[in-house]
């Protein structure tokens, strides 16, 4: 099988992006979709053998990939990598800023170090590699970046770090897209709500059996979503189709951020977009 994109499969022939954490979860559906679109993906991530697997299932589909590892936390890392990427690919037409995590812990018992660990995944990993690749090249060459968000609107309780993370993560994806309008540079997020992906199978034990069991019913889709509809997304602000498209956040989450909690969900929901022929259900879900 191959990757069932609903977009054209030329769309970018001849283009090559970056994703961060492309070796597990959302990013590695991004860099296969990408692939099969006929572009160049480069991954990123912190574990080498992780972005070696996911660059043979692409290059095994027809696709072609390449992998770094070094940490987006590091800035002299980040600097060193985005110029070899450079140096061995030429251009690079974008940017998904996928990587980041977190913990489910309350604000009372986080520590500053864990609090700062989540902040520089989330925001501060994003944003060096942003600025880098602007700075080395898509000030002269334009581009599109994609950033990721998360479901944390009117707070995020349970994980305040993240949701700080995050909300930074929107201001500086404005903020961006106006300095760097005139470079011919876009810059876009994505804002997923519970989506069944790897990451899932991270999260302590007890947390997974006793809330993510809940999440399908306070969702108006009543469902959670698949990798694929947030690599859809993410492919959409990326091509050429979202040309007048910057500064803005897409939310992917099912209805969820306008669920007052006191109005009735009822039915069965919605069929999900499923194109990601690898996809893998996360234990939690079942």
């Amino acid at each position: 099988m191959a990757y069932q994109s609903v977009f054209a499969a030329t769309a970018f022939k001849g283009k090559t992006f970056i994703v961060t954490g492309g070796g597990s979860g959302i990013g590695r559906c991004t860099a296969h979709e990408l692939a099969s679109l006929g572009a160049t993906v480069l991954i990123t991530g912190r574990k080498q053998e992780k972005l070696d697997k996911t660059i043979a299932e692409i290059i095994e589909d027809g696709g072609k990939a390449a992998g770094y590892a070094f940490d987006i936390r590091d800035e002299e890392a980040v600097k060193a990598n985005v110029k070899l990427m450079l140096d061995q690919h030429g251009a690079i037409h974008g940017l998904v800023n996928n990587a980041g995590g977190q913990f489910p812990m309350p604000v009372a018992a986080i520590s500053k170090k864990g609090f700062e660990a989540v902040v520089a995944n989330n925001l501060t990993g994003g944003f060096l590699m942003s600025r880098e690749l602007f700075n080395a090249h898509f000030k002269k060459n334009g581009g599109s970046i994609v950033n990721m968000l998360a479901d944390m609107w009117g707070g995020m309780p349970g994980m305040a770090h993240s949701g700080a993370a995050r909300a930074g993560m929107m201001n500086l994806t404005e903020t961006c897209a106006t300095e760097w309008a005139s470079a011919g540079v876009r810059v876009n997020a994505v804002a997923p709500g519970f989506v069944a992906s790897s990451g899932m199978d991270q999260y302590d034990p007890s947390f997974t059996a006793q809330i993510i069991p809940q999440m399908a019913a306070t969702i108006p889709l009543k469902r959670m979503a698949e990798e694929a509809e947030v690599s859809a997304a993410i492919i959409f602000l990326l091509s050429d189709a979202a040309s007048f498209i910057t500064g803005h956040t897409f939310k992917i989450d099912g209805g969820a951020s306008l669920n007052t909690k006191l109005f009735p969900l009822i039915g069965k929901g919605t069929v999900p977009y499923t194109g990601f022929h690898r996809a893998v259900k996360p234990k939690a879900v079942g």
